[in-house]
């Protein structure tokens, strides 16, 4: 995989660098606000030292979902606005991705000069499964510049134009923050420094079956709260009330549980969990029995108990990967669990990994310094995938 010290030299040269720069937003009536701003400034140091060589940049990226086309909601305007700030010079933005703006916006930049693109998911052809659709735009975005660097991880699992198409028609090379998180996620997969332990949350338990399939192969010991949990309390036979649950994965859980017990892999869950009548701050709420869960209650947090086992199951541990919070940690009574949880994994003596996604953003929300972990991700989907032995595309495209 190329680096950017294989691209020579690039003064003067129209430089397209794919981030991923999908940052959480807050709107209300005075407009519309970056929650969290991690992303952006994990795509500083490789877009800093392009700029420093001479180079065009031109940043590209998506933001959200959009399902029809142009949404001004989802418009990267304020993003383009936050990394003018945080690089201390102007950044110009296009209103379209590879329209007049786009092309008179490219035209505009002078050495050592930036620009953004509007939101790729505002065209069709970025994410059509039809590859030719998807060609025909990858053609128009790769005509916009001379080389093309991959910086976007947390987009390096999707088969899109900008990340798998453009690629293989331009020159080009892995940015820094590619290169960073793929050397911690060969330190996690080759040769962890055991006890390996895993603590997955977050609110889906599809979104990992993948990655708990692989990591019963690989980690010491599984730790699993957040919405997750409740599919595996239901699976042993619990009372979950109204909360999270796929009822449609328990067959698959019971699996696992069962792997895991011959493999004598233990999968550690809740021993008490917080309940409320309603995902609201102000909504009643109470700490019972994980197997004790009222039916007229659901389930938003760990409880007190539970966050000192899971602590005790981190002492000592020689490697950690964090992924998803332990509970609704965006609403103060349903933050403990995650930030109990946090701070025994960054008081650790070991390498220690959190996962991306919701796990990052829980960190910096609840005021934990980023430095006190090994490594904090830009991308849980792409993280999961990767520990699964799956083929990213993204990375795919840049060895090619």
């Amino acid at each position: 995989m190329r680096t950017l010290a294989d691209l020579g030299d690039l003064r003067g040269r129209r430089v397209l660098v794919r981030c991923d720069l999908n940052v959480p937003l807050t709107r209300d009536g005075s407009g519309t606000r970056i929650a969290d701003d991690g992303r952006i400034r994990a795509s500083l140091p490789t877009i800093t030292v392009l700029l420093e060589r001479g180079a065009r940049v031109v940043v590209c990226s998506h933001l959200g979902r959009p399902k029809d086309g142009p949404d001004p909601r989802y418009s990267l305007a304020v993003v383009a606005e936050r990394l003018g700030e945080l690089l201390g010079r102007p950044v110009a933005m296009a209103l379209d991705v590879v329209g007049d703006s786009a092309t008179r916006m490219v035209a505009g930049l002078g050495d050592g000069e930036v620009g953004v693109l509007e939101n790729l998911r505002f065209e069709p052809g970025e994410t059509s499964k039809d590859d030719g659709v998807r060609g025909a735009f990858a053609d128009r975005l790769a005509g916009l510049a001379e080389v093309y660097v991959g910086d976007g991880f947390g987009a390096v699992h999707r088969r899109h134009a900008s990340v798998y198409d453009v690629p293989a028609r331009l020159p080009h090379a892995a940015g820094g923050l590619v290169l960073a998180e793929l050397a911690v996620l060969r330190r996690l997969t080759e040769d962890p420094v055991r006890p390996y332990v895993v603590v997955l949350g977050g609110s889906k338990v599809s979104d990992k079956l993948g990655v708990i399939a692989s990591l019963l192969g690989q980690a010491d010991r599984i730790l699993v709260g957040g919405g997750m949990v409740f599919t595996f309390l239901a699976a042993t036979g619990h009372e979950v009330g109204s909360s999270l649950l796929e009822a449609d994965q328990l067959d698959t859980v019971r699996g696992y549980l069962a792997q895991a017990e011959q493999r004598g892999v233990p999968i550690v869950l809740p021993v008490d969990v917080v309940v409320a009548t309603a995902m609201s701050a102000d909504a009643e709420h109470a700490v019972v029995p994980a197997d004790a869960i009222p039916a007229d209650r659901m389930g938003l947090d760990i409880g007190p108990a539970s966050a000192r086992l899971f602590a005790e199951q981190l002492a000592g541990a020689g490697t950690v990967f964090w992924n998803g919070p332990m509970g609704v940690f965006e609403l103060a009574p349903y933050a403990e669990g995650t930030r109990t949880v946090a701070e025994a994994i960054a008081g650790l003596d070991a390498y220690t990994v959190v996962g991306g996604g919701d796990s990052a953003a829980a960190v910096r929300a609840l005021g934990i310094d980023e430095r006190r972990y090994s490594h904090v991700s830009t991308g849980g989907g792409a993280s999961l995938e990767y520990l699964e032995g799956r083929s990213l595309p993204g990375l795919v495209a840049l060895e090619g």
